[in-house]
């Protein structure tokens, strides 16, 4: 990471902290504070983050293990502070106004409401808003596996789509079988259920019915094939189009299904808000045929499946490194 950074930098650009950084995160995935976070305070900027007031046993580890290590760094831990406070549009403001960049994570309603909240006019702004991802199988990639393989790729699917109890933005909430039809999908689902349930994955009663209402939706709006509802390990809805879904979604093991010939097939269906698309068996050559279709319209990471969660510098479309950092010019005349 340190190498990257200094690559950003030359002898007549210098780099160096944006300043104070206050974070905005979700309450619904409590630690993804970490990140922005962590890169933040790397690059050296002082950073305040407003805390979720429902608080839950990660995040206060998390909390207890940043403290004990700032311990040690008494610089740095004066420089950042995690604070918590009810929707006080009044102490946001007060903090905003005195930060050099602003990061909101949440939906559109949380983004477009602090986004009323004014900012120095120096200050600038990262916003994480409501997100779609989606995962694609190549169904001939698939049937190569042997038994050994396919109970791996659905271990990693589920660990890609049910952590954070499948609320997390790079959660896949559509399976995109590319191909031909084949009986790929139905031995995957039968492992994917087999994994849920060694897992011990548990559905809420709550989200089990709001699973049956997206399901009974989905075939009211048209546009679905057939439902496959019956148990609490997944809810399945398959269509014949790539769904128009975005924002609201109840979680808890609900996907769509589709299939495709060919992955340029849902290129026109892609919108600004679809984030990140996880792939197994795709070749490299038709990801980046893809991606030249979609011309910017969205899409902004694909990844091997398994690998949805994991954070990088670059998050939707950002680069953070870049973001957090001033570049100071030199031009010294030629005496360098």
């Amino acid at each position: 990471m340190a190498a990257a950074f200094a690559e950003l930098g030359s002898a007549q650009l210098v780099l160096q902290p944006r300043g104070t950084v206050f974070h905005v995160p979700p309450a619904n995935v409590d630690t993804i504070f970490v990140y922005s976070w962590a890169i933040s305070v790397l690059l050296g900027n002082r950073n305040i983050v407003r805390m979720s007031s429902r608080a839950t046993h990660q995040s206060n580890l998390i909390l207890d293990v940043i403290n004990e290590v700032l311990a040690d760094h008494p610089g740095v831990a004066m420089s950042n502070a995690m604070i918590t406070y009810g929707h006080d549009d009044a102490i946001t403001a007060t903090v905003s106004q005195r930060c050099d960049t602003r990061v909101i994570w949440g939906g559109d309603a949380t983004v477009n409401r602090i986004r009323a909240v004014a900012l120095p006019p120096h200050a600038t702004e990262l916003a994480f808003a409501d997100r779609f991802s989606f995962a694609a199988i190549s169904t001939a990639a698939y049937l190569a596996l042997d038994n050994a393989g396919r109970d791996s790729l659905a271990e990693r699917f589920f660990n890609d789509t049910y952590f954070f109890d499948q609320m997390g933005c790079s959660s896949a909430r559509l399976l995109v079988w590319v191909g031909a039809p084949t009986s790929a999908d139905h031995d995957f689902r039968q492992r994917l259920r087999s994994i849920v349930r060694k897992k011990g994955y548990d559905v809420p009663a709550a989200v089990a019915i709001s699973k049956l209402a997206q399901a009974y939706s989905g075939m009211i709006e048209g546009g679905a094939v057939a439902v496959d509802v019956r148990d609490n390990a997944l809810t399945l809805l398959s269509v014949e189009r790539f769904p128009h879904t975005r924002g609201q979604f109840c979680g808890g093991g609900f996907l769509y299904e589709l299939q495709v010939e060919n992955l340029g097939d849902i290129a026109a269906d892609i919108r600004r808000a679809d984030q990140t698309l996880a792939v197994f068996g795709i070749p490299h050559a038709e990801l980046r045929d893809f991606v030249d279709r979609l011309a910017g319209r969205g899409v902004d990471r694909i990844v091997p499946i398994g690998s949805a969660l994991e954070f990088s510098r670059y998050w939707d479309g950002y680069d953070l490194f870049a973001e957090f950092t001033r570049k100071v010019t030199i031009d010294s005349g030629g005496l360098l």
